[in-house]
C-alpha cells in the first residue's frame, strides 16, 4: 500500500491500543509521541463493526489466549449490537448479518486505501481529506501499516476472526477496551448491559445519559415497535400453516449418521425449456461435490438425489427414504445473461426451515453463488471444517461462463455411458477447455472419457488411450492437486496396467480428497480388490450404497466379486444374481462372473446354466479370448489362474468355436 508520510516522518513504537467504546475510537498510542493516532467509526454501521473487534478483544482477554475467535458462538451478542447500533444498516436476518460480517471482515475492513470503512484521523484530529477520487491520510507508512495489519482472518474458516495484536508485537494486556471511567472487560460488560436495558429502565437511571445512550435507546424503541407491529400483522394475517411434515428416525430406511446429514434435490429448472435442465442439474451437481469433500457431513449422492427429478415429493419422504436429517432444494431461472436461484434448507425432523435465499445476478457470477450457497449450508450445520477443506469447498475450476457451459453439457452426455454419447462429450470439454486454457476439472473429465475407451473396448488402441487419461489428470492436478477425480483416473489406470502399489497410492489419496462421492468409493474398491484387499473393498462398497441408496447397477458387481474372494459365495451370488436382473443386460458379462463363481461355490448345475447364457449373447466367448483381452488384472497371478480353471470346470470353450456350416 501506499500512503501519505507524516508531517515529521516519526517512525514511532507502538506501546498500546485502546478501543473508546464511548467516543467510538481507536487510539493506537505511540513511545515518543504527544496525540494518539486516532481511527474514528462515525457512522452507525461502523460502530457495530468497532463492537465486533470490541466483542473479539474481550473474548480474548477472558480465555486469555491471544488466538482466533470463532465468531458464531457470540450470536446473541451480534444480534443485540447490530440491532442497536447499524441503524439504517442492521440486517434484516441473522443470516444477512452473518453475510455483512463475513465481507466486511475479508473484504474491506483491512484495505485503507480502497475502502471508506473508517474515517482515519491525524494525529490533530483532522478529518481525512479527498483527492485523486481516494482518501489520503496523514500519518506515517509505518502508522498505517500498523492500523491494516491488526485484523488477521483465517482463509480456511470464514468464522474465525482475530484482532491480530501479535502482528505488531503487543500483549493483550497492551489492549484497553474504555467506557468513561470503566476500562478492560469491565467496559466491555458494561457497554452490553447498557444496550441490553429495555428503554424504560435506561430512563429511570440517575446517571445523564450520554449522546451514545440516546441513540441506543431509539433504536431499540425503533426496533421494538417494528418488531412488535410486524409479528402482530404476521401472526394475524401472514402466518402460514405448517408446510413440512416431520421425518420420523424410527420409519427411517437406514440409521441417521452420527454427523450432519443432508440430501441436495435437484433444483428446479423454471426456465420453462427443458433443454436448459443440464444448466439446474449443474449448479446442484457443483453444491453436492463441493459439500462431499467436508468430511465433518454425511452428503447424499447425485444418484440419489436425481431420482426425485421432476415428482413432487415431500421433505419428510425424502428424509425417511434417504435417511438423512437434512434437506436442500432450491429452483434455478436462467433468462438472457441473468440467472434468478432461490435455496432453502429444511431440517426435515424439525420440520421448520433453517433458511431461504434468493439471489438475482448475471451469469457471470453463478461461481460465487454456488460458493456461496455451500458455505450457508456449512455454517448452518455447524460443520467444523479441517483444513484445506474451506479452500475446497470454494474452488472454482473456472470463471468463464461460457467455458462452464460446455462443461455442463459435456458432463450430462458423458453420464449416457455409450460410445457415441462418450464421444460427443469429449468434443464438448475440449470446448470448454479450448476456452479457459487453465479449466483443470475439465481437462480431467477429458481423460476420464479417455479411460473409458480404453475400458468398455470403444478404441483400437488402449493403450494410447490409456497415456491420455494419465497424461490429462496429472495435467490438471499441475494446476489443482486437490482434485479428487483426477487422482481417482490415475488410480483406474495404473490398475489397468497391474501398478497396484501406484493404483492404491493415487486411490487412498481420492478417497481422503473427496469422503463422500459414493461413485468414487466404489471406482476405488475395485481397485482394492485387484490388489488383494478384498475386505477393504467390501468396506467402501457398503459405504457407496449407504451414500447413494438408489446407487446404480455397476456397485453391484464390484461387491459380488470383493465378497468372492473372501470365499463369501452365497452374499457373492445375491450380487451378481442381482445385478443380472436388475441390469437385463445384453451383455454376457453378468453371466460370466455367475459362471466362475457358480463353479467355485460347488453349484455346477448353474455354471454350466450360466455359460450356456454366455453362449447365446456371445458365441464366439472363450477361455482363451477372455485371457487375452487381460480382463482381470489382479496383482496375484493366481487369482486369474483360479478364474480360468472356475470357467473350465463351467464348461466354457478353451478356443473360439467354430462357426456351424450353412
Amino acid at each position: 500500500m501506499k500512503h501519505k508520510n507524516g508531517k515529521d516522518g516519526l517512525q514511532a513504537k507502538l506501546e498500546s491500543i485502546e478501543l473508546d467504546l464511548g467516543a467510538y475510537k481507536v487510539l493506537l498510542h505511540f513511545q515518543n509521541r504527544k496525540d494518539p493516532f486516532a481511527i474514528h467509526f462515525d457512522t452507525p454501521a461502523r460502530r457495530f463493526y468497532l463492537s465486533l473487534i470490541a466483542l473479539v478483544v474481550a473474548e480474548m482477554k477472558d480465555q486469555n489466549k491471544p488466538a482466533f475467535i470463532h465468531i458464531r458462538k457470540y450470536e446473541k451478542i451480534l444480534k443485540l449490537l447490530d440491532n442497536s447500533l447499524a441503524g439504517p444498516n442492521a440486517s434484516k436476518s441473522v443470516n444477512g448479518m452473518w453475510d455483512k460480517i463475513r465481507k466486511a471482515w475479508r473484504h474491506r475492513l483491512p484495505d485503507l486505501e480502497t475502502a471508506a470503512l473508517f474515517k482515519v484521523m491525524d494525529r490533530d484530529l483532522i478529518s481525512p481529506y479527498e483527492k485523486g477520487g481516494k482518501y489520503r491520510y496523514d500519518c506515517s507508512e509505518d502508522e498505517c501499516d500498523i492500523w491494516a495489519n491488526l485484523f488477521g482472518y483465517d482463509e480456511n474458516n470464514p468464522w474465525r476472526f482475530k484482532f491480530s495484536i501479535d502482528a505488531v508485537s503487543l500483549g493483550l494486556n497492551d489492549v484497553l477496551i474504555t467506557l468513561g471511567d470503566l476500562r478492560d472487560n469491565l467496559a466491555w460488560q458494561e457497554f452490553v448491559k447498557q444496550l441490553s436495558l429495555p428503554p424504560k429502565t435506561v430512563s429511570r437511571t440517575k446517571q445523564v445519559a450520554q449522546p451514545w445512550q440516546k441513540k441506543v435507546v431509539f433504536s431499540l424503541i425503533s426496533v421494538s415497535i417494528v418488531v412488535a407491529a410486524t409479528f402482530a400483522i404476521w401472526k394475524l394475517y401472514l402466518q402460514p400453516a405448517p408446510s413440512v411434515e416431520v421425518a420420523s428416525v424410527e420409519k427411517m430406511a437406514f440409521p441417521l449418521p452420527d454427523k450432519p446429514s443432508i440430501a441436495v434435490l435437484p433444483f428446479d429448472n423454471l426456465s420453462r425449456d427443458s433443454s436448459q435442465d443440464y444448466f439446474s442439474d449443474g449448479i446442484t451437481e457443483s453444491i453436492i461435490t463441493a459439500l462431499s469433500n467436508v468430511s465433518n457431513l454425511f452428503v447424499i449422492d447425485r444418484n440419489s438425489t436425481f431420482t426425485y427429478k421432476g415428482k413432487p415429493v415431500k421433505v419428510q419422504q425424502v428424509a425417511n427414504e434417504l435417511g438423512v436429517r437434512y434437506v436442500l432444494e432450491g429452483s434455478v431461472q436462467r433468462s438472457g445473461d441473468r440467472v434468478r436461484i432461490t435455496a432453502q434448507l429444511i431440517d426435515a425432523l424439525k420440520g421448520h426451515h433453517m433458511w431461504a435465499e434468493h439471489y438475482d445476478r448475471k451469469i457471470g457470477d453463478i461461481f460465487a453463488l454456488q460458493d456461496d450457497i455451500t458455505e450457508r449450508v456449512a455454517m448452518a450445520l455447524e460443520v467444523k471444517l479441517t483444513e484445506g477443506e474451506q479452500a475446497r469447498i470454494q474452488r472454482r475450476y473456472t470463471d468463464n461462463p461460457e467455458a462452464y457451459e460446455y462443461f455442463l453439457r459435456g458432463l450430462e452426455l458423458g453420464r449416457r455411458f455409450t460410445k457415441e454419447d462418450v464421444a460427443q462429450a469429449r468434443k464438448l470439454l475440449e470446448k470448454a477447455v479450448e476456452l479457459d486454457p487453465n479449466y483443470a476439472h475439465a481437462w480431467q473429465e477429458i481423460g476420464r472419457m479417455h479411460y473409458r475407451d480404453a475400458k468398455f473396448d470403444w478404441t483400437d488402441t488402449p493403450d494410447k488411450s490409456l497415456d491420455l487419461a494419465e497424461k490429462l489428470a496429472k495435467k490438471t492436478l499441475a494446476n489443482d492437486d486437490a482434485d479428487a477425480f483426477a487422482y481417482g483416473t490415475l488410480s483406474l489406470v495404473y490398475m489397468a496396467r497391474r501398478q497396484h502399489d501406484k493404483a492404491i497410492f493415487y486411490g487412498e489419496k481420492a478417497l481422503a480428497l473427496s469422503p463422500n462421492f459414493a461413485d468414487l468409493h466404489t471406482a476405488i474398491a475395485l481397485v482394492f480388490y485387484y490388489s488383494g484387499r478384498a475386505e477393504e473393498a467390501i468396506q467402501l462398497v457398503k459405504k457407496a450404497m449407504r451414500l447413494s441408496p438408489y446407487y446404480p447397477d455397476w456397485y453391484l458387481p464390484v461387491l459380488g466379486h470383493a465378497y468372492r474372494l473372501t470365499g463369501r459365495y452365497k452374499e457373492a451370488i445375491d450380487a451378481l444374481e442381482s445385478w443380472r436382473t436388475r441390469a437385463n443386460f445384453r451383455s454376457e458379462l453378468p453371466y460370466l462372473m455367475l459362471a466362475f463363481t457358480y463353479a467355485e461355490a460347488g453349484r455346477k448345475e448353474d455354471a454350466h446354466k450360466a455359460v450356456k447364457e454366455i453362449l447365446k449373447r456371445k458365441p464366439e466367448a472363450s477361455i482363451e479370448g477372455y485371457t487375452k483381452a487381460k480382463m482381470f488384472p489382479y496383482k496375484d497371478p493366481a487369482e486369474i489362474k483360479r478364474i480360468i480353471d472356475s470357467l473350465r470346470r463351467a464348461g466354457l470353450p478353451e478356443t473360439p468355436s467354430l462357426p456351424l456350416p450353412n
